[in-house]
């Protein structure tokens, strides 16, 4: 079998490049997404079920985009088209959503906004999913770990431009940060400007200067016969077998994913809520704002510092990225990853005793460690588990662990919120903390090969 070749630094940099502009683009969804629908007129109760799109979207999306790109080759690559495809998308969402005011006079603002954010969420899998397989494609085994730590570090700085956009442009720019109710404020709308024109242009460097692997030279790298390989992808199957054939790939999915499964669920059960319920919840604990406030100068000021708080976070998360690689070498990705989802825990909890805007930045840090491990220890401990021919779709798949947990998250959000905390959003914070500390129990039963333990 013909190996991979190894690449250099600025060539897996190359590959993961356009992970900058797509994260940016999440992260100011992240902040400011709740934001953007309470100014519209959305209600705290009902923020989750906005949200739901998200999950949605991704539950859908990722597994046919998988798919598809598994057995798409042309001009462009296998990845690329898709990658490309999704970020103009994305890109035009993004500067949509927040004018959805604008939109009153054909749709309820509301109305539009939630539908800009589906399809925003919706086009930014279609562009992510395919970076994930395609970080498996291009880097050898030995260097697989490099590749998603550099992608992890990617992720983070593009998150932690977009998440301090809004605090920069009001405060050095003196961009407006209020608006009339029923409308958006100009630093969030200008930051989605920009973002979305980020996330286009690295994503089109990733495109143009990342030379995907011919498929014959791909079969040879992988161990897959070539002919039959071609014959396979030029099969035409009815729907009836491809379901089947989808439903096989879920019962024969490696032990290591399910295994995975359960850490992703209390992972991304606890980020969900985090992106939802984080700006009622400083805004709320530390400003002091009424809980059905959010038109107040004073929750713009809190919606703004969140997004310093998520910046910090992706900031952590950065540099956590840079030392991650070699921490996984000294003491193994399994130990590495428990480690960090666990500081993430008391990142969480840590935050209800904290009344200073200033002081939550100490609690980001053990956030950013736990995200920056979620970006990148599954996927490197799950990608030798799969087989190379089936990378996409069960990159695909495993989405499911990502988008089921947020759903199930978003159903049950508001009950618990109003159920058991009487609508103090801070308490929702102490649920992310107890959720990341059985994801971080839940690596303990994650079986690897000796070599990444």
């Amino acid at each position: 079998m013909r190996t991979k070749p190894k690449l250099s630094f600025w060539q897996i940099w190359n590959v993961s490049f356009g992970f900058l502009g797509i994260q940016m683009g999440f992260a100011l969804q992240s902040a400011n997404v709740s934001r953007i629908l309470s100014n519209l007129g959305a209600d705290l109760h009902a923020l989750p079920l906005f949200w739901l799109a998200a999950p949605v979207m991704g539950l859908i999306v990722q597994p046919i985009v998988g798919a598809a790109s598994d057995k798409t080759w042309n001009r462009f690559g296998r990845r690329g088209p898709y990658i490309l495809g999704g970020a103009i998308v994305a890109t035009l969402s993004m500067w949509l959503m927040p004018n959805a005011s604008l939109a009153v006079s054909i749709i309820p603002a509301l109305v539009f906004g939630a539908l800009m954010f589906a399809l925003m969420d919706g086009s930014f899998n279609i562009t992510m999913q395919p970076f994930r397989a395609l970080v498996a494609d291009m880097v050898s085994e030995e260097q697989r770990t490099l590749g998603y730590s550099i992608q992890s570090f990617l992720i983070n700085t593009g998150a932690v431009i977009g998440s301090i956009l809004p605090y920069v442009l009001t405060n050095v720019l003196d961009v407006a940060n209020e608006a009339p109710d029923g409308e958006v404020p100009a630093s969030v709308i200008w930051s989605f400007y920009i973002g979305g024109a980020v996330l286009l242009l690295s994503v089109i460097w990733t495109v143009f200067r990342t030379k995907e692997y011919e498929p014959k030279t791909y079969c040879e790298q992988n161990g897959l016969d070539y002919d039959q390989w071609i014959n396979e992808q030029k099969e035409k199957k009815s729907l009836k077998q491809s379901l089947s054939d989808f439903w096989g790939l879920m019962k024969n999915m490696p032990k290591t994913m399910m295994q995975l499964a359960v850490v992703q669920f209390f992972s991304w059960f606890a980020l969900y809520i985090m992106w939802v319920y984080t700006t009622s919840a400083v805004s709320q604990h530390v400003w002091g704002t009424p809980i059905h406030d959010s038109s107040s100068s004073a929750f713009q000021e809190a919606g703004n510092w969140v997004g310093v708080m998520f910046g910090a976070y992706s900031l952590f998360a950065a540099i956590f990225s840079i030392l991650m690689t070699k921490i996984a070498k000294a003491i193994g990705r399994k130990t590495t990853y428990l480690t960090s989802l666990l500081l993430g825990a008391v990142g969480y909890i840590s935050m209800f005793y904290i009344t200073t805007p200033n002081a939550l930045i100490f609690s980001m840090i053990g956030v950013g460690i736990a995200w920056a491990a979620i970006l990148a220890m599954p996927y490197s401990i799950l990608s030798e588990s799969l087989p190379a021919d089936k990378m996409g779709v069960y990159m695909g798949i495993f989405n499911f662990t990502i988008a089921g947990p947020q759903i199930i998250s978003g159903l049950l959000g508001g009950a618990i919120l109003s159920s058991f905390f009487n609508n103090h959003a801070i308490y929702m914070m102490i649920v992310c903390g107890v959720s990341m500390l059985l994801a971080a129990l839940a690596v303990c039963f994650v079986k690897v090969p000796k070599q990444q333990n």
